[in-house]
């Protein structure tokens, strides 16, 4: 039986009617590279699309190695290869807190990027690859053969939009967490969204422009693990902070994780990992699962610290 994601089998209907936390659930990443890649994709995009499998196989292995995720990107609309037109469009960003950039290049051989220096891209050096791009851009993921609910809510989403913001959405491939589709990564700063809707990304969109970070559907910020994704966003909240590069993570444990202000404050927050009832599916044609989630229990300020501002950017 083939199921829509309006369905309630599906898998972000489960986790919408069973109220699953965001919080906490980004994919992991300092760095992300991003390919302009027409045509299908498949389940396993960089080895299952027109792009060569055995590149989309070394880029993924070598850019893993450094924490830096490799996308395929289309703009919205027409997926179809045009013949005789090779040059692709390829964005680059680190994430860190203040010091993060997104460059973006065009070529035609999608090979050069064999030859960029990942430790240093995750390190935070472009050194002057591509050029500045000025603003924010959002990834939505429309990856269909990796999820129904991807390909369902992720395109009715980039037809929502009604063709507003052009170059500055993209349609990606798998970015995790398929269940809270819409799901869409925001770059240069990694904040990454799910159950977005239209007006959510106008919200997302006005306040990157603005330097700061949309809290309501907020998944956390790819930079830091899970624990600190989770520590980030409970401080945020407790402060009502939305500037997107003032706080960072400076400390992690298992059950503990170090929050700094750049004005020089700093926080301890406890978390702790849980499994969810009932079991439910993870991504649409698998068994059912417990999935877990990362969360902040307790969030005490550093005793008798001294004025330091920190400076970042």
């Amino acid at each position: 039986m083939q199921h829509t994601a309006a369905d309630p089998a599906t898998c972000a209907a489960l986790s919408t009617a069973l109220d699953e936390p965001l919080t906490g659930t980004a994919a992991v990443a300092r760095g992300w590279l991003c390919l302009e890649q027409r045509g299908p994709w498949g389940r396993n995009a960089l080895v299952q699309s027109h792009l060569d499998p055995e590149l989309g196989r070394a880029l993924e292995a070598t850019a893993a190695e450094h924490g830096v995720r490799v996308q395929l990107i289309r703009h919205p609309g027409r997926h179809a290869d045009v013949p005789g037109d090779t040059s692709r469009r390829v964005l680059l960003a680190n994430t860190t807190p203040g010091t993060g950039w997104l460059r973006e290049h065009t070529l035609t051989d999608p090979a050069e990027l064999l030859d960029l220096d990942f430790a240093r891209i995750a390190a935070g050096h472009h050194d002057g690859w591509g050029q500045p791009v000025a603003a924010p851009v959002l990834l939505i993921c429309t990856n269909g053969r990796r999820d129904l609910c991807c390909a369902r809510l992720g395109r009715d989403l980039v037809t929502d939009l009604g063709g507003r913001h052009d170059n500055v959405i993209w349609e990606t491939t798998h970015t995790g967490g398929h269940r809270f589709a819409p799901a869409a990564v925001l770059l240069p700063s990694g904040y990454t969204y799910g159950r977005l809707t239209a007006p959510a990304v106008e919200a997302v969109l006005s306040a990157a422009a603005a330097g700061k970070v949309a809290l309501e559907h907020c998944r956390g910020r790819s930079t830091w693990n899970r624990a600190g994704q989770a520590a980030e966003l409970a401080v945020r909240e407790h402060l009502g902070e939305h500037l997107a590069d003032a706080l960072h993570i400076t400390g992690s444990t298992s059950d503990q994780v170090e929050v700094a202000h750049q004005d020089g404050r700093s926080w301890q927050v406890a978390v702790r990992v849980r499994e969810l009832d009932p079991p439910r599916l993870n991504s649409c044609g698998k068994a059912a699962v417990r999935p877990t989630t990362t969360e902040a229990v307790a969030i005490s300020a550093t005793p008798d610290q001294p004025p330091r501002p920190t400076r970042w950017a």
